[in-house]
């Protein structure tokens, strides 16, 4: 059954203006308590794992509808960098790997920590132009951690199939939120503890059947087994035959709160919650007198040059953003209201104009 943004944003209870999706996502009340809940079982000891093995399954189910991927195709693990890793691992020595000038380093570091690679690094909005012959893989984030641009995914896409070159779309910013091209990748990865609204903990990977097919499972344990329960002992290895093979072992809690959250972000629908966060950042953008043209402008993140200190004289008045990159990020999302943008531009405006 589907849900409204406003019938969304009643599941929620932060009582502040909350702009920093970007840092990480607000949890709804209910996958809120189903992860304290998950915590009371192991206290009390009562915790049943095969049962939270049921919270992973249903994440990576809702994470594959979202992105409009068969579950089959999907591994689930802790962190980023480890699936990009793996991506490293899977390149032959020499390659080239193209990247955009000041991404995330856990979309970075794993390439530039093999010293038999080449990584060059290119303007986001010229990366397209930089993919040539030499290139065996493009690795970029859909949207830029630091201030919110949108990667020209087309125009990359392009080039990178007309060169025969891979690519790497890390969604840590834009999963949940902007609608993605995962079925015209070849890998696509994604952080769930921002715009899917997870704990910290998560992290999806999917791509196209080769793709995965050729990444290595270095960190194979037992959860990455085709029986998970009969994989614990002993030889021979015997790896599940889907993305499952490149899964680690959960922190349970956490899966068990995330499975609520991306539950409910499916039933608002992508280009709803898009929609809806797109124009809270144009808002902003206007309330401030900002531009809202360029690779910024479609973006639920709007980051803001202000004066030393902005961020905790908000902070102080009830609206959460933060710095990167010397500027205040602030990020829109299901939970925010107009009311939190107008609250936020009202204490904001002043800051700017005496600056």
């Amino acid at each position: 059954m589907t849900l409204s943004v406003q019938d969304a944003q009643r599941r929620f209870g932060a009582d502040v203006a909350y702009l920093n999706t970007a840092t990480y996502g607000l949890p709804p009340r209910a996958a809120h308590q189903a992860m304290l809940a998950a915590e009371r079982d192991r206290a009390a000891g009562l915790m049943t794992p095969t049962l939270l093995d049921e919270a992973v399954t249903r994440s990576r189910e809702a994470f594959a509808r979202l992105l409009g991927v068969p579950a089959a195709r999907v591994a689930c693990g802790p962190q980023v960098s480890y699936f990009v890793g793996l991506v490293a691992a899977s390149l032959p020595p020499g390659a080239t790997v193209l990247v955009a000038d000041g991404d995330f380093t856990s979309l970075l570091w794993p390439f530039a920590a093999r010293a038999d690679l080449t990584v060059r690094s290119a303007p986001l909005d010229r990366i397209a132009d930089h993919v040539d012959d030499t290139t065996d893989l493009v690795a970029v984030s859909a949207v830029q951690s630091a201030d919110g641009r949108v990667a020209p995914l087309d125009a990359v896409i392009g080039a990178a199939r007309a060169h025969h070159a891979r690519i790497l779309l890390d969604a840590t910013q834009a999963a949940g939120w902007l609608p993605l091209p995962a079925d015209r990748v070849d890998w696509l990865v994604c952080g769930g503890y921002k715009w899917l609204l997870g704990p910290r903990g998560t992290c999806f990977l999917t791509g196209t059947a080769e793709a995965l097919d050729a990444l290595p499972a270095l960190a194979a344990g037992w959860y990455a087994g085709a029986d998970i329960w009969d994989s614990v002992y002993g030889l021979p290895l015997r790896l599940a035959r889907d993305a499952r093979r490149l899964d680690l072992s959960p922190a349970w809690q956490c899966w068990a709160g995330h499975a609520p959250a991306l539950e409910l972000l499916e039933r608002v629908g992508v280009d709803a919650v898009h929609d809806h966060n797109v124009r809270l950042a144009r808002r902003f953008r206007a309330a401030l007198g900002l531009p809202s043209g360029g690779s910024a402008g479609g973006s639920a993140i709007v980051s803001v040059a202000v004066p030393d200190g902005t961020a905790d004289r908000l902070r102080a008045d009830g609206v959460i953003a933060s710095m990167r990159a010397g500027r205040l990020r602030c990020a829109f999302h299901l939970s925010t209201t107009d009311a939190d943008v107008d609250r936020a531009a009202a204490l904001l405006a002043p800051l700017l104009t005496a600056a």
